[in-house]
């Protein structure tokens, strides 16, 4: 009994270091090429909200263009900008 209770008290003790070891997961870079051509599965609303996580407010005029970007204007610290979303889940502003 003593061994049992002494090999989980071990295996507990590896299995929260290993965890603690663990690497977090790097956040997705923006493509340098974006907004990139390509066939767009996203709806209005899933490009909105990529807009939107990327720190945009008052989206508006959301457009899917014939290569596959979607275009619309939106604001960011202050200022009304272009924006874009493309295939890739790119934000990009001009």
């Amino acid at each position: 009994m003593k061994r049992l209770v002494l090999t989980i008290g071990l295996l507990a003790a590896t299995t929260v270091g290993a965890l603690a070891q663990t690497p977090a997961i790097a956040p997705k870079e923006t493509n340098p090429a974006a907004p990139v051509q390509g066939a767009n599965s996203f709806t209005e609303a899933q490009a909105k909200e990529r807009i939107e996580k990327a720190g945009y407010t008052d989206i508006s005029a959301l457009k899917k263009d014939d290569r596959g970007v979607w275009q619309g204007t939106a604001t960011k610290d202050g200022a009304s900008k272009s924006v874009s979303v493309d295939f890739q889940g790119n934000v990009v502003s001009k």
